[in-house]
């Protein structure tokens, strides 16, 4: 049987020390490498706690089209999805850290949901799925 998954989703950052400690330090986020490339470039890659497969890598813009993507990699659309197993205790802690929540939390036939901005102004979803 094949079995496969998405292994990295790419993220425009301005700064990868920005990024990563956002990252990290307000979401919470695994520091899970940090690799100098040749080119000047890094490996970063980021991933939430209990998180198996796929991870976030954190990729600085690289010239001026790139750059005016930063923050809106989607035209404005949610364009990450962070599902958790404790939506009140999530939300309370990025909260308390500063997150900006674009909305109020509200249920959903499917779940809890509230959309939230990271640094740049991406738009997520913090969701928990109904049992």
């Amino acid at each position: 049987m094949t079995r496969q998954f998405i292994g990295y989703v790419a993220l425009l950052v301005r700064d990868y020390d920005e990024a990563k400690s956002w990252y990290c330090e307000v979401l919470g986020f695994s520091l899970l490498e940090d690799t100098l490339l040749p080119d000047g470039k890094r490996w970063v890659l980021v991933a939430p706690p209990g998180s198996t497969e796929t991870r976030l890598l954190l990729a600085r813009a690289a010239n001026d089209q790139q750059s005016k993507r930063v923050g809106d990699q989607t035209g404005g659309r949610v364009f990450l999805f962070l599902r958790t197993d404790d939506f009140w205790r999530d939300f309370r802690a990025m909260q308390q850290k500063g997150v900006h929540f674009c909305e109020a939390p509200r249920q959903e036939s499917y779940g809890t949901v509230a959309v939230f901005e990271d640094l740049y102004g991406n738009r997520w979803d913090l969701l928990q799925l109904n049992r």
